[in-house]
């Protein structure tokens, strides 16, 4: 996520401390602190409230959130550099794997997560693929269509189509500056089912017609790289449609009463994943952290603060409203059946084989006139 503008996202360093005397947890020579990297925002307030506070209250061990554009990034150049600082990192599917092939990441066994609570195990809780050999999925969250709705008079958009037809629909657009959220959603809009998404980028002229497609737009779109960007784009007029992480536009639309709806049609669908590092300097609590924040209670719980669904199924049940006390969540969630109707589920395969080559052309693509 999921990324900085002054606009919202919260870049501070949330540290948590309550003594063990209080919490009757022995945690013995464990180091009394963890350092999570994650992406601000929302999203940061939705773990510290979820997972950090009561994992603090349980353990009195102390959560040092740090925020980052990309807790991928931050990780690979600690590792690489020697000096790991940060012990678990929030980041995405393709990271997770892509690291874990690299050898920088500690292997993760699924038997060392707690179970849900009718029993079953985690590795038959979580949803298909939230469990890698050094990741474990928190979140499942979506990047959508968002849209300003004092930009349009009568009919307001509803499709990946319109996102492309300024004719209709006047305005800037607002899109990330990278491929794999940008290439899928042109093919959608050019009439790709999303099922056939992938096959159609796997080859040459599959990947022609997303260029094409996005030409079409070239010239209306601003470029976006963090998170929290997006939204200020909207909320300051400079666009009328962008895409957006769709909790960032839940919190903008329910938190901060922002004119802005989402279209659900071409959602690109994601999880993060919690990883921990090799030579992480608290290994031993990064680990209690890890496993504290999936379990099924934790899970349900974040619901409370923002629009993304749990990656474990027996959280699901649990999530009601959001913490307004009146909003349900469950039609907000990127899982529900609109939502999911026409949705891309990403492929970390199809990205660790062609992400270097797409991201070259899409560069080049970027820099020329």
């Amino acid at each position: 996520m999921p990324e900085t503008k002054p606009t919202g996202r919260t870049n501070v360093k949330s540290t948590l401390i309550l003594s063990t005397a209080l919490c009757g947890v022995a945690f013995g020579a464990m180091a009394q602190e963890v350092n999570v990297v994650s992406w601000g925002g929302a999203y940061e307030v939705s773990q510290v409230e979820a997972y950090n506070k009561p994992f603090t209250a349980e353990t009195g061990i102390t959560v040092n959130m740090i925020a980052a554009d990309n807790p991928a990034t931050p990780l690979r150049a600690q590792v690489e550099a020697g000096n790991v600082t940060g012990d678990v990192f929030d980041v995405e599917v393709s990271d997770a794997i892509r690291l874990c092939d690299e050898g920088a990441l500690v292997e993760i066994d699924p038997a060392d997560l707690p179970s849900a609570p009718d029993g079953t195990a985690a590795v038959d809780d979580f949803v298909p693929g939230a469990l890698q050999d050094c990741a474990v999925a928190n979140i499942v969250w979506g990047t959508v269509i968002s849209f300003n709705t004092t930009k349009f008079e009568g009919e307001t958009p509803s499709t990946a189509a319109d996102f492309f037809d300024t004719e209709t629909f006047p305005g800037k657009r607002g899109l990330p500056k990278n491929p794999k959220r940008t290439l899928y959603l042109a093919l959608i809009a050019d009439g790709v089912p999303a099922a056939e998404v992938y096959d159609v980028l796997s080859t040459p002229e599959g990947v022609d017609r997303a260029f094409a497609k996005l030409d079409t737009i070239k010239a209306d779109t601003v470029w976006w790289e963090a998170g929290a960007q997006p939204v200020q784009l909207l909320a300051d007029g400079e666009v009328s449609m962008t895409t957006v992480y769709n909790g960032r536009a839940f919190d903008a639309m329910v938190a901060e009463k922002q004119p802005f709806e989402i279209i659900w049609d071409g959602q690109y669908l994601d999880m993060d994943m919690f990883v921990i590092p090799v030579d992480a300097p608290n290994p031993d609590a990064a680990m209690e952290y890890l496993k504290f924040a999936t379990d099924t209670q934790r899970l349900a719980d974040q619901a409370k603060y923002i629009a993304y669904g749990p990656a474990r199924k027996s959280s699901n049940e649990l999530v009601g409203l959001y913490q307004d006390g009146v909003t349900e969540m469950a039609p907000h969630m990127p899982t529900s059946p609109e939502a999911l109707a026409n949705a891309v589920t990403d492929d970390p395969e199809f990205w660790a084989d062609h992400s270097a080559e797409l991201t070259e052309r899409f560069n080049s693509w970027l820099a020329a006139s």
